[in-house]
């Protein structure tokens, strides 16, 4: 009993002067006892008092990109209320027998409201409008800007509002909602400040910053990281988002998220939150996609897919054993569209798709965003895996139909 209670005394003991000679440490003093560390300590100490090396500073790289980056400023026009009447005013009946007297009372009051009465007056009820914000960014001097789809949606007019406060009007040239892409043309004038897409795609770990109008704050700026890759978010059918810790906010959509050398790595869309605030999780466009979607819209004003013409589910772990695959991987064809491309290559229902062009396909998106970024007309190969053996089919691909 005493050798434990002594072996306990001691680690307390122990506890509580670990914390002594630390403050007698900081308090500058010296203590008669081998507790007290040797000069270098100190000299360790004084150092940190001492601006860290090695940490960059944004300030050069944000002082070129920052004019480049524009608030985005929309007038939409509002949609009728879900709980609109049949006459589309906004007045929602509660649920009486119909003539009863608490149903002809609320139909008195609705009656009496303004802007109420018979059908033929409802021309005569003003339009509302309501306001959207958001973020944007030049990527050419010309006036081209890019946004997200989401924030210009519906928009009967567009403002920017330039970092040095100047305003200019905007018009929507195309939008691609599968992508949540917008290209603007901002008009009066021809030499507006620009950044360029990067070529190479950001590296988990890699420095981005965040630049918009987050909460109506123009030209703010955050910092962080690449946290992921390929993130498929539920958002379209052709995720492959980038993630980032970057703090974003709502207004922050249709930003750019720059790399250190001041090229767009990616476009901000989507935050994961609970409460509706940044807690670290931001998404973005991939650079390689807006430059893919822009390009499409500038020159069509709308963007053209590939398409061949299949259903397609994943292959789980459970799929690939009972159908032969060493490892869960391509996409398994559930059923092929009538004289699409698939179906007269001879595709059939239970093919898996394991390549195209002899690229591998890991998963069913994969092969959506493969077969939508070739050209409609292109001539392509798919690797089938059918029956414990793969086989190769060409194709012609087509045109993805409106909706698809």
């Amino acid at each position: 009993m005493m050798d434990k209670a002594f072996t306990s005394t001691r680690k307390r003991t122990m506890k509580w002067l670990g914390a002594a000679a630390v403050a007698a440490l900081i308090a500058g003093g010296a203590v008669e006892s081998g507790l007290v560390a040797p000069n270098p300590a100190h000299a360790e100490l004084r150092s940190m008092s001492q601006p860290m090396q090695g940490l960059p500073s944004f300030a050069d790289m944000i002082d070129k990109v920052k004019p480049a980056v524009v608030a985005v400023k929309v007038k939409v026009q509002n949609v009728a209320a879900q709980g609109d009447d049949e006459d589309g005013q906004q007045f929602s009946m509660p649920d009486f027998p119909p003539g009863s007297p608490m149903d002809r009372f609320f139909r008195q009051f609705r009656d009496q409201l303004p802007g109420r009465g018979e059908r033929g007056d409802r021309p005569n009820r003003p339009r509302q409008f309501g306001q959207a914000l958001g973020s944007g960014f030049f990527i050419s001097a010309d006036g081209y800007a890019v946004t997200n789809n989401h924030v210009v949606e519906n928009a009967s007019q567009v403002t920017v509002t330039m970092d040095d406060g100047k305003e200019y009007n905007a018009k929507v040239i195309g939008t691609d909602p599968k992508t949540d892409l917008a290209l603007l043309k901002v008009e009066g004038g021809n030499d507006f400040p620009y950044v360029r897409l990067a070529s190479q795609k950001a590296r988990i770990g890699d420095w981005v910053l965040a630049v918009g109008n987050p909460f109506g704050l123009g030209g703010t700026v955050t910092a962080g990281i690449v946290s992921a890759q390929h993130r498929d978010i539920g958002a379209g059918p052709y995720d492959d988002f980038i993630q980032i810790d970057a703090p974003v906010n709502k207004g922050n959509s249709g930003g750019p998220t720059f790399n250190l050398s001041g090229e767009v790595v990616g476009v901000n869309t989507a935050i994961y939150s609970p409460s509706g605030g940044s807690v670290g999780i931001a998404f973005a466009i991939p650079a390689s996609t807006v430059e893919q979607v822009v390009a499409s819209l500038k020159d069509k004003g709308s963007v053209t897919r590939g398409f061949i013409g299949v259903q397609m589910q994943p292959v789980t772990k459970e799929i690939a054993e009972a159908i032969g695959l060493k490892e869960p991987r391509g996409a398994l064809v559930a059923d092929t569209v009538k004289d699409s491309p698939a179906a007269k290559a001879g595709v059939r229902t239970g093919d898996t798709i394991v390549a195209v062009d002899g690229e591998p396909i890991k998963e069913a998106k994969d092969l959506s965003r493969k077969v939508a970024n070739v050209a409609p007309g292109k001539t392509i190969s798919l690797t089938l895996y059918r029956e414990g053996k793969e086989r190769t089919v060409t194709l012609e691909v087509a045109s993805q139909p409106k909706g698809a």
